[in-house]
């Protein structure tokens, strides 16, 4: 639970979540006014929902931890202050007793400079007290453990395909197997997201508000028909509901719901493992990165717009994508004809030596975040 934003309450819009106020919501000059305006500020810009709600869920536990201070105007905020903050960042520690991870120390820290540069700009306070505020470095570290593809075909057999629900889990691990798409974007797609005859799948709006075209592998499509056929009918009590995954009740799936889900199989599977969708991500990606893909092919399905040891490539087409899916990802099932190749894609230059663990790290760095944000109780 995170201050401020507890209950969640399950609707497709993420702003909708914050069920309480944070500060004093009747000071129009008060913390809570300045924060609205930002991310207003922020939605003129053209920031999506997932953008604003994330930089509302920040602001909202540095306001709470102010007003249980006596912090309440922008005024108030001093260099001091937010390096008080910081501090407590890093001495808090989680229901389970570990810290906050560097990199969901830095995310709490990250909207605090921009709200604040905001802030100096609009002429609501004279100085920005963040303008030099110093962010926890990243620590390079090696992968978490994923899941070997034994592994992971485990996890996919556990669901009962014999009732509707199984086999809507079924198809949705494969789909998060097979493209390595994002929690968010999974439970976001619709009906009409599926190309059958292509063997694809559109996610729409993504992250950075980008849309991709990812190959779904035979397989993944399989059981994806096989729960429009004979699972989701049974679920979907309003037929005009266009999204692909569906509840118990005929509702879309919430996110942090979803991560219960697949955390609960992969449990069940007696691994030796924990996670969520996040780890079957990272599986696919290690999994592919082993086969042989081109790291650039990977960073294109799991939508990195850069990494910071890469230069920017140019976008694939989705046949050279589809070509290297097949060929390298252990769960897709599909042999190459003989008249089939992975076309040849001239590399950068100079090649980036350390392009694949960089791609690794940010899925380790994603994590973090996504980990944290969820499990994060900031009261004191």
């Amino acid at each position: 639970m995170r201050t401020g934003s507890h209950p969640y309450k399950h609707q497709a819009n993420p702003r909708q979540r914050f069920a309480v106020s944070v500060g004093d919501p009747r000071d129009a000059t008060g913390l809570y006014a300045a924060m609205r305006r930002y991310v207003e500020h922020r939605a003129i810009l053209g920031s999506t929902e997932l953008g604003l709600y994330s930089i509302e869920r920040y602001l909202r536990d540095f306001i709470a931890w102010c007003d249980e201070r006596s912090v309440t105007h922008p005024q108030h905020v001093s260099r001091a202050v937010l390096e008080r903050y910081q501090r407590w960042l890093y001495h808090y520690r989680k229901a389970d007793g570990a810290p906050l991870s560097i990199s969901s120390q830095r995310c709490k820290l990250v909207p605090l400079r921009g709200w604040f540069k905001w802030l100096t700009r609009s002429g609501a306070i004279p100085a920005n007290p963040a303008a030099d505020l110093d962010l926890p470095r990243s620590i390079r570290r090696l992968p978490r453990s994923v899941l070997t593809a034994q592994e992971m075909d485990t996890v996919l057999a556990l669901p009962d395909t014999s009732t509707p629900l199984g086999l809507r889990d079924r198809a949705l691990m494969e789909v998060l197997y097979a493209t390595g798409m994002r929690r968010m974007e999974a439970t976001r797609l619709e009906l009409g997201d599926v190309d059958a005859g292509r063997c694809v799948v559109l996610i729409r709006e993504g992250k950075g508000r980008k849309d991709r075209l990812l190959p779904l592998g035979e397989r993944a499509l399989h059981w994806v028909q096989q729960y429009l056929e004979r699972g989701r009918p049974e679920l979907a009590w309003n037929l005009n509901e266009p999204r692909l995954f569906l509840g118990n009740e005929g509702n879309p799936l919430h996110p942090m719901w979803l991560s219960t889900l697949v955390a609960r199989y992969i449990e069940r599977a007696e691994l030796g493992k924990h996670g969520g969708p996040h780890l079957i991500r990272h599986t696919m990606a290690t999994l592919m990165l082993e086969g042989g893909a081109d790291v650039r092919f990977i960073q294109a399905m799991l939508g990195h717009a850069e990494m910071s040891t890469t230069q920017i490539y140019t976008q694939v087409a989705i046949r050279q994508l589809q070509l290297v899916h097949a060929s390298t990802h252990p769960g897709a099932r599909r042999r190459l004809r003989a008249s089939q190749t992975v076309p040849d894609v001239p590399s950068p230059d100079p090649a980036p030596q350390n392009a694949a663990e960089a791609l690794l790290q940010a899925l380790a760095d994603e994590a973090d975040a996504d980990e944290d944000g969820e499990q994060v109780d900031l009261h004191p």
